[in-house]
């Protein structure tokens, strides 16, 4: 998935039919628990809920035919990556941390090396030459390293987590994703204030940061068209910085101008084309084609409206209670996880891209992974 990440929801999709298959033939009444239990938890409701009013936000949406696109895209990848994450841990055969952490290490390596040369691979075959082919091949590897590295440290492999957690580390630095680069730093700084600070702390500044990004989003285009400083802009110029704060200053306007329950779910590719683009000014609405906001929280506000924004919030902060449940250790990995996660969901894709959730699915696999090969209770 990270050396060829288009291939991410076949790869995970695959996967789950194997690991369903298997499952069913094993124990069918364990596999309905496992896939069930989840779902009637306050997480999985909020989950369950949030969907649930995307779906019934594309009775308001104006291009219908495209939010159905959109979540015949997502929702499989989505059902997937959850079969998988459920049913993978703690049947894999044992040496298979060890095989990925290799596959990770290589693909990281290939990116190095290939971006250090000039792409000449791409160049060989004739395929798009540029800088930027790496970037979501790189932010696959910013979800899988961390979990996959913990698990590895877990069962005494400390060479093999090393140098997937070095490789990985390199690959982020040198690939011109500022988006991971940002998912790597904001990933660490969380996993180290988690291990170093009192539990409650670390949770605290998780909680803040995740309520700052809900709250936030709407007005971050104007924030930063105030506070960032010309400097700033030129030091970012490779990242788009100025045409970013544009783009977050459109949507923004957007969801002010229908705060309550937004355009309709999926309709990012076309929003210039929307109801409420109508009522905005003409700048505005150019810089609303581009596709999507470049920020997951704001393409929900935009998208889904204020109830959406409310059950996003609640399912976010449900997730942290769960982790608050784990064990020290794990929570520092999980943490760290949804650091990195909402930081490049703040700044880079769209929200229901499928090649994300693949990516998603796999970290929160080897998440779980940890937990269950250690023989500890499952948190609620």
């Amino acid at each position: 998935m990270a050396a060829a990440n288009r291939s991410s929801p076949a790869v995970i999709g695959l996967a789950a039919v194997l690991f369903l298959a298997a499952s069913l033939v094993e124990d069918r009444r364990a596999a309905r628990t496992a896939l069930a239990a989840p779902l009637r938890t306050p997480a999985g409701l909020a989950a369950l809920a949030f969907l649930g009013w995307g779906l019934v936000s594309i009775a308001w949406s104006p291009f219908p035919a495209l939010s159905w696109r959109t979540a015949g895209e997502f929702g499989p990848t989505l059902v997937a990556a959850y079969c998988v994450a459920r049913l993978a841990p703690g049947r894999m055969p044992p040496g298979t941390p060890l095989a990925a952490a290799w596959m990770l290490a290589l693909a990281g390596l290939y990116i190095v090396v290939d971006l250090a040369a000039d792409l000449p691979v791409q160049k060989a075959l004739g395929t798009r030459v540029a800088y930027f082919v790496f970037n979501r091949p790189v932010l696959t590897i910013l979800l899988v390293a961390g979990p996959l590295a913990a698990v590895l440290l877990r069962r005494g492999h400390r060479l093999a987590a090393g140098l997937a957690v070095l490789v990985s580390a390199a690959a982020i630095l040198r690939s011109v994703s500022g988006a991971a680069s940002l998912g790597l730093l904001a990933g660490s700084g969380l996993a180290l204030a988690a291990w170093r600070l009192p539990r409650r702390a670390g949770l605290g500044l998780a909680g803040a940061g995740l309520a700052l990004a809900v709250a936030l989003s709407p007005v971050e285009g104007d924030l930063l068209h105030r506070l960032m400083p010309e400097a700033a802009h030129e030091r970012l110029i490779q990242s788009s910085s100025r045409a970013r704060v544009a783009i977050a200053r459109s949507f923004g306007a957007a969801v002010a101008a229908d705060p309550w329950r937004g355009a309709g779910y999926g309709t990012a590719g076309r929003f210039a084309w929307t109801p409420v683009a109508d009522s905005l000014a003409p700048d505005w609405r150019r810089m609303l084609a581009v596709g999507h906001p470049h920020n997951s929280f704001l393409q929900v506000w935009a998208e889904l409206g204020i109830v959406g924004a409310g059950l996003m919030a609640a399912l976010l902060f449900l997730t942290l209670r769960s982790i608050a449940a784990m064990h020290r250790s794990q929570m520092v990995t999980a943490l760290g996880l949804l650091g990195a996660a909402a930081a490049v969901a703040f700044v880079e894709h769209g929200a229901w891209q499928a090649w994300w959730v693949a990516g998603l699915g796999g970290a929160v696999t080897w998440l779980r992974e940890g937990w269950l090969r250690e023989g500890r209770a499952e948190p609620a």
